[in-house]
């Protein structure tokens, strides 16, 4: 029997749990093979991830990234969209950190595209 696909709520759990973690195993079945990211950076436009491997990959190296510190505040979901503001911190300097929100697309309980943005 076929277990049913998550729901976009635990699709999001999940993915945060693995930054704030710094878990990239949780990552591994949350991304669909189809997935696109387009990232933050570099400034301006960011860089674009295709496939799932290209994905999990990115996704993989910031979430184990221990010198990073991850904080998600609730994330808003609009149907199939997920709209998760967050905190990134990478120092302790007053400086050392930066708002932002991924728009996460989820379909049949995998990760379909992702599209992230920092507050300048």
């Amino acid at each position: 029997m076929t277990e049913p696909a998550r729901t976009i709520h635990e699709v999001i759990d999940r993915y945060n749990q693995a930054f704030r973690r710094h878990d990239p195993t949780l990552l591994v079945d949350l991304i669909s093979d189809e997935c696109v990211i387009e990232d933050t950076g570099p400034a301006p436009a960011g860089s674009r991830h295709e496939g799932g491997p290209a994905c999990l990959a990115r996704w993989s190296a910031l979430a184990g990234d221990a010198g990073l510190s991850f904080t998600p505040e609730a994330a808003e979901i609009l149907g199939d969209l997920a709209v998760a503001p967050w905190t990134l911190r990478w120092g302790t300097g007053d400086r050392d950190w930066v708002r932002g929100v991924n728009l996460i697309r989820v379909r049949d309980g995998r990760i379909v595209g992702a599209r992230g943005y920092v507050k300048a």
